[in-house]
């Protein structure tokens, strides 16, 4: 589902998980959600963060692991690792959601958290991790030049 650029998942914010390990989803996120979504969402595991996708956009993924990541060698483990992870959550009244003990732990995700929009889906990021991948990815700018200049961007 293509989303238009007047709903995406943009910018970051840093947030507190409550006693009970419930993040307030910000109210520009929960407004495309409520636009163009719905708010169920899956959480999942990924590298170095939890991703956070619409339900829409974890099915689209779904069948692209489904149709096309039989063919990649070796893609059971990665396929394995991140269907591991799955957790089904919906907003609550407050526009939080619940994050499961098990992806919290696996994260290092205590208390500080950084929510970063990716467009179609969002992270959430232990707050110390998240400053660290900032500075490696500054550090290894340039790496992304090429990229850039390939996309008309540079």
């Amino acid at each position: 589902m293509g989303i238009g650029p007047e709903h995406r998942f943009r910018s970051r914010s840093e947030h507190s998980l409550d006693s009970k390990g419930r993040l307030n989803i910000p109210t520009r996120f929960r407004e495309v959600l409520r636009t163009v979504y719905t708010e169920h969402l899956i959480v999942t595991n990924w590298q170095k963060s939890l991703k956070v996708f619409p339900i829409t956009e974890w099915e689209i993924l779904e069948e692209k692991l489904l149709k096309e990541g039989r063919m990649q060698p070796g893609f059971g483990d990665f396929v394995r690792y991140v269907i591991s992870g799955v957790t089904e959550c919906q907003l609550d009244k407050q526009g939080r959601i619940l994050l499961p003990v098990s992806l919290r732990t696996e994260f290092s995700i205590e208390k500080e958290v950084v929510l970063n929009g990716m467009l179609d889906h969002f992270e959430i990021w232990d707050k110390e991790s998240w400053a660290e991948e900032t500075q490696r990815t500054r550090a290894n700018f340039h790496n992304f030049e090429q990229g850039l200049s390939s996309l008309g961007i540079l």
